[in-house]
């Protein structure tokens, strides 16, 4: 018998064409809405059911739906670095968090399995949002890229760091200022900050002399440049490289530190 990670999952969908009475109230998260709310949503639903271990979205899915489980158990699952499935979340019925967008690089390959035989309600998102907070959905999306999303993104980074190996990690970073202070030139993306090796190492938690090999590697494969003493960040090479190098993971011998890394509250790096 395979182990439960091992089960081949498929995509086993059930279309129902009439909702009928989902009940919404009784789902937790959901039961904050008024019963107008309920009754909008409840109308706007299309339901399906999918058979056991079958795949109820991921990350290739469609971001303009939302997900909400009327009845049954699902859970999330994702790649761990052996290349097996793991699971990092049990479902009730409620509205199903989705997923963000992934980091350069970083590939997790989440997906929403059905554990048992589920019954799924899909809305389109920007309905959703009209319905639940009274607001169109692209003043939502303004108000998550500037404000939610910024803090998803710290936790991204935090989770991300701790399985990369230093070099990952620094090209991460190096992405990550040039596009908050670059200027695009012939060569690549300009920083407007000094990138001194010990703020750089400041911000991964490792030490100077270190990293300052790591980023001899990385002009010596193209993946950076200098113009003066400016620094010349090649996007598209550094993104190429995290792409090979983050498919198969080395030993844990090559993770240079263990310490987490560390932000300076200015945002930007000393002279």
């Amino acid at each position: 018998m395979l182990p439960p990670d091992q089960f081949c999952y498929t995509c086993k969908v059930r279309r129902v064409t009439r909702l009928g009475d989902p009940n919404l109230k009784r789902l937790k998260n959901l039961s904050w809405l008024t019963a107008s709310q309920l009754s909008k949503l409840t109308k706007a639903l299309s339901a399906s059911w999918v058979d056991k271990r079958g795949i109820i979205f991921d990350e290739e899915s469609s971001p303009d739906t939302a997900y909400i489980l009327l009845s049954g158990v699902a859970r999330f699952t994702c790649r761990n670095r052996n290349g097996r499935r793991a699971v990092v979340l049990m479902l009730s019925p409620g509205m199903i968090p989705s997923f963000p967008p992934p980091v350069v690089g970083i590939n997790y390959s989440f997906r929403c399995e059905a554990v048992t035989d589920c019954r799924i309600g899909t809305i389109d998102w920007g309905m959703f949002v009209e319905i639940c907070l009274g607001a169109r959905s692209a003043d939502f999306k303004r108000l998550a890229a500037n404000y939610i999303g910024r803090w998803n993104a710290v936790q991204l980074r935090c989770s991300n760091f701790m399985s990369c190996t230093l070099a990952e990690r620094l090209a991460l970073v190096l992405l990550e200022l040039s596009g908050d202070f670059g200027i695009r030139n012939a060569l690549g993306m300009r920083l407007t900050v000094r990138a001194r090796h010990k703020d750089l190492a400041e911000l991964l938690g490792a030490s100077r002399p270190r990293v300052s090999e790591i980023m001899k590697e990385f002009e010596g494969k193209g993946l950076i440049a200098r113009q003066a003493r400016e620094l010349i960040v090649r996007r598209d090479r550094l993104e190429n490289f995290l792409l090979q190098t983050h498919s198969g993971y080395r030993d844990s011998e090559a993770h240079e530190v263990d310490g987490r890394p560390t932000a300076r509250a200015s945002g930007a790096l000393s002279d």
